[in-house]
């Protein structure tokens, strides 16, 4: 009996000291480089990402496997990442984070192995899926199997988007084949100075075109957040980071079968905005800033905006309506008069489309000049993007609301939440204008023989124009027709939109039966 309790002990014993060795399988030096560069561990990234004692760690046990080049002589437990589950606001997540401190953070066979665990689970129970990226890549000792453990991930993303949300955090060096996994996840956030990602460094540039480049301006956060629009967030340090992507997932549901949390609002559903009633300019072609309506219209007036950086003539961003999660899409008159642009569209594409795979409706705030001209617009393909922002609208079967703040012309009316391409309510502020062009444009088309033949062509000029303004520069032929579903004071905005969004919410739209469509990418 002695005996048996003594070897239970040990047993015992054993288990705990495998359990404490398995946390600090990195080497002082290692650990100290990390901190020294404004990074911090995998672990200590995982308590500030899960709500306090809720991480639960799986396969902390696995170990390489490879024999090749000495390897043997170092299998430490885990690998190279934390992998397991916990919750955001008492939300269930599961998540993994790589160790920079072992290996590098480099992916083996197993490393991939436990990833993919987490990422079927996350799945198979519907629960949002969190990665931390902090690696250096490919580990070479194992080379294709390595190889084979990233296309086993790739594969996996593909699978769960539009089922799972899936969030990116870059923390650290994510190179060459690695970058594509964070790429297909709905959201990837970025640390300033500390992460980045390309598919090849600067050595290889250099060598191959002959540029020089630092890691920073090839492919840091700054650059991924204003020019590729590869990142969605951007943080100055992690800890910040971190936060963003808590906040991030409390707007987002757990899966593609649950509607967003609703939150019981403090701000009054009622509650009008009178200095709305003044907020565009008499002049219409003086800009205004969209996102002081999206802030007066919103709950607390707050407002998580997506890729603040990048195509910055369209806003797009989380909010709640009435307690009720919306994506928010606006124009914005401050950037190259709030045109649509090959940038513009590729954005808000994206974002109609991931609101729409997970069930957030969407309220668009119109007020669009056009598409941009030019040649630099025609030969890079302004009409196959611009097509990208019309499929998302037309192919989402969420509710959809639209505001025509001012203008609204052109094909790009057509593309904005129309009632044409099956928005729910379409509101229009008086200040609106509804035309297939600006009154100047059309004057000069419409009365082009006129304007020669007339004894003072700019005095006639401005009689045609002060009469098109009369007739079609406002929302009443558009409201005549139906197109308009109602033309609203701007004070009452908020209160309108809460009743409409909650009138549609039962929204159930029928689509054809199809494998899936062909979005010109």
């Amino acid at each position: 009996m002695a005996l048996s309790e003594d070897t239970t002990q040990a047993k015992l014993e054993r288990l705990l000291k495998l359990r404490e060795e398995s946390l600090h399988q990195a080497s002082d030096k290692a650990i100290q480089r990390q901190h020294d560069r404004g990074k911090l561990l995998a672990r200590e990234r995982l308590d500030l990402l899960l709500d306090p004692g809720s991480f639960v760690e799986l396969d902390r046990y696995v170990r390489h496997r490879s024999s090749e080049f000495g390897m043997l002589e170092n299998r430490p437990w885990g690998d190279a990442v934390v992998t397991g589950y916990g919750t955001v606001f008492g939300r269930k997540v599961f998540v993994f984070s790589q160790d920079f401190t072992i290996f590098g953070g480099s992916l083996s066979e197993v490393f991939a192995e436990k990833i993919c665990k987490v990422m079927d689970m996350a799945v198979k129970y519907g629960c949002p899926l969190i990665g931390i990226n902090d690696s250096g890549g490919a580990r070479i000792q194992e080379g294709v199997v390595s190889l084979g453990g990233y296309a086993e991930i790739f594969w996996r993303n593909v699978q769960a988007s539009g089922v799972i949300p899936q969030i990116s955090l870059v923390m650290g060096p994510c190179a060459g084949g690695a970058v594509y996994s964070p790429a297909m996840t709905d959201f990837i956030f970025m640390v300033e100075e500390t992460s980045y990602m390309f598919i090849t460094g600067p050595d290889v540039v250099k060598t191959v075109t002959g540029e020089i480049v630092t890691q920073e301006e090839l492919g840091g956060a700054a650059t991924h957040a204003s020019k590729s629009g590869v990142a969605h967030f951007t943080a100055p340090s992690e800890q910040e980071c971190i936060e963003d992507a808590r906040y991030l997932v409390s707007f987002l549901p757990q899966n593609n079968r649950e509607a967003p949390q609703w939150v019981r609002p403090t701000d009054p559903r009622d509650r009008e905005d009178v200095e709305l009633d003044t907020l565009i300019p008499d002049n219409p072609n003086k800009p205004y800033d969209i996102k002081d309506v999206i802030h007066r219209v919103m709950d607390d007036g707050e407002f998580l905006e997506v890729q603040t950086r990048y195509a910055e003539n369209i806003v797009c961003g989380y909010a709640r309506l009435g307690g009720h999660v919306v994506g928010v899409v606006g124009n914005q008159p401050k950037a190259l008069a709030g045109v649509l642009d090959i940038e513009s569209s590729t954005k808000a594409a994206r974002f109609v489309r991931t609101c729409d795979a997970f069930n957030i409706p969407l309220i668009t705030f119109e007020d669009v000049p056009g598409f941009l001209p030019g040649t630099a617009q025609e030969w890079h393909g302004i009409i196959r993007h611009g097509a990208k922002l019309l499929y998302a609208y037309c192919e989402a079967t969420v509710p959809k609301l639209t505001v025509i703040t001012r203008k609204a012309y052109g094909g790009a009316y057509d593309v904005m939440s129309s009632k044409h391409v099956r928005a729910d309510f379409n509101f229009a502020w008086p200040t609106a204008e509804v035309a297939v062009m600006g009154p100047d444009g059309a004057v000069n088309i419409i009365f082009r023989d006129e304007l020669k033949a007339a004894a003072d062509p700019e005095a006639r000029r401005a009689e045609l124009i002060a009469d098109y303004k009369e007739k079609f520069a406002n929302p009443y032929t558009a409201a005549e027709r139906g197109y308009v579903d109602d033309v609203i004071e701007p004070r009452r905005t908020r209160p309108v939109l809460i009743d409409a969004l909650e009138t549609c919410l039962t929204k159930h739209e029928a689509r054809p039966q199809r494998k899936h469509g062909n979005i010109p990418l």
